[in-house]
């Protein structure tokens, strides 16, 4: 059964002390100290991961657009490094027939994701280079903050909201997005964002790290209205091990993941659900705090009467067909 994360973060320090996404690398590797390693990736049977390039939200301004350039490139160049051509044991994919191929050869399967499409400024161009060169699979439109693209659900500073939703350049980066391949993640995104996000894109939108809000009522988190939207999109929640976006006040366990993957099967159908960490983002829960562990997700899983072919759509397949899908539409532009 092939499993898939579909979020997991690479190690790297936030910001500079003038307040910019900083783009020189830590001594340590991403396997050092952190909840994801290629040993542990192993042993836990994970077969895929997306490896998340974070640029967390910095100034609006040319030096903060220019180092979060600098920073979302290195990023992707260390995993393009951790999965190249002779890596023994992980391969990085631009397709998804690639997972495949890696998985069927032993290796761990690394797909190349952005977080945060402050990454890339104001130039949809940008975007394309990066898949080009990297090839990029999906981008979360915004991150805590508003950014030039669009609103986000969490504000730290400034105004509640900045563009009611997509500005007209976040609807020209879906475009572009659509045109090459790179799912749209409404994760993080504000609700008037991720409402609009479905309605212009031509390829279903998803969440690659989010939760059920009738059940936790946390912002970042999707109510019934949006949970609707993006079943009528195509789209697919990736329920996310993120304790505050499980319960109330944070904590939880496998019991409270099930939960949310329960409510949004109920109402969106198996073929609408996913799973996701968020490991070294903040993700981790009791029973599910690295990858070694994977397997305690499958069997809660069953323990919770999902049978085999479920589980399967939940841990990748339903994953698996939307990267497959937007590699058509982008073919098909």
């Amino acid at each position: 059964m092939l499993t898939f994360d579909t979020h997991i973060d690479i190690s790297w320090p936030e910001l500079t002390s003038e307040g910019l996404p900083a783009w020189e690398r830590e001594e340590n590797t991403p396997e050092a100290q952190t909840c994801f390693s290629l040993p542990q990736a192993r042993e836990g049977g994970l077969s895929a991961a997306c490896l998340v390039a974070y640029v967390p939200q910095g100034p609006l301004s040319a030096a903060g657009h220019e180092a979060a350039w600098k920073r979302v490139q290195a990023m992707l160049e260390v995993i393009h490094v951790l999965g190249a051509p002779g890596a023994p044991h992980a391969r990085t994919v631009k397709k998804a027939a690639d997972v495949h191929g890696a998985v069927g050869a032993g290796q761990v399967a690394l797909v190349p994701v952005i977080e945060n499409g402050y990454a890339v400024g104001e130039d949809p161009a940008r975007l394309e280079a990066l898949v080009r060169r990297f090839g990029v699979r999906y981008m979360t439109l915004t991150h805590n903050g508003h950014n030039l693209l669009a609103d986000s659900a969490v504000v730290r500073s400034g105004p509640a909201e900045s563009h009611g939703g997509l500005s007209a350049l976040g609807r020209e980066m879906i475009e572009t997005m659509n045109r090459h391949g790179v799912l749209v993640d409404v994760s993080h995104a504000a609700k008037s964002t991720m409402m609009q996000a479905v309605a212009h894109s031509s390829v279903p939108v998803f969440a690659s790290h989010s939760c059920v809000r009738s059940l936790c009522d946390h912002p970042r988190n999707l109510d019934d209205e949006q949970l609707d939207a993006l079943k009528e999109s195509g789209g697919v929640l990736q329920v996310t091990a993120m304790p505050p976006f499980l319960r109330r006040g944070g904590g939880g366990d496998l019991t409270d993941l099930v939960r949310h993957i329960r409510y949004a099967v109920d109402r969106l159908g198996i073929e609408h659900v996913g799973i996701s960490s968020d490991f070294d983002g903040g993700g981790g829960v009791a029973g599910w705090q690295n990858v070694a562990q994977c397997r305690n997700v499958t069997q809660a899983l069953k323990a919770a009467g999902f049978d085999a072919s479920e589980i399967e759509a939940l841990w990748g397949g339903n994953m698996m067909r939307l990267l497959a899908l937007a590699e058509r539409k982008a073919a098909d532009a």
